[in-house]
């Protein structure tokens, strides 16, 4: 999929809160710049969040609450995966809400084996390319259902 603009990037999480059940985790994957706070901001509106999400990375973990609570954790700062399985992330990524783990690449080994990575590439200063990959039954069906819904990507 393909974005072309912030806008877009953001309509694109908004279907994915949109479509979002307690206890899903969503793996970004990207390197900077790319749109991974972006594409958060999108699924925090599609939870019913009004506020404004931005990146957690001095603070880890920010909790948002809509109609789910979101999870927006970032790994950036982290350097090691003992450092991961040292936070203490279960009661996120094992929890009620819905966890979105930016950076995700730096503890990949410690995540769920059941979520949706979501690999994003700068293609220019604007474009992005956006690639779903599922992992577990619930998100081949999440995918399956985005995709029918009538995405315009």
């Amino acid at each position: 999929m393909i974005s072309t603009s912030p806008e877009q990037t953001r309509q694109l999480g908004r279907e994915l809160g949109g479509l979002a059940q307690a206890g899903d985790v969503y793996l970004l994957v990207g390197k900077l710049g790319t749109g991974k706070t972006c594409l958060t901001q999108g699924v925090a509106w599609g939870l019913g969040i009004e506020e404004y999400a931005s990146s957690p990375s001095f603070v880890v973990v920010k909790e948002y609450r809509g109609r789910l609570p979101l999870y927006h954790i970032d790994l950036y700062r982290i350097d090691h995966l003992n450092e991961v399985m040292d936070l203490g992330l279960d009661d996120y990524l094992y929890g009620r809400g819905v966890s979105v783990v930016e950076w995700a690449e730096r503890g990949l080994e410690a995540m769920p084996g059941e979520h949706l990575l979501v690999e994003i590439e700068s293609l220019s200063a604007r474009k992005r390319r956006f690639r779903l990959q599922p992992r577990g039954q619930r998100y081949v069906e999440l995918v399956e259902r985005w995709l029918s819904s009538g995405a315009r990507w």
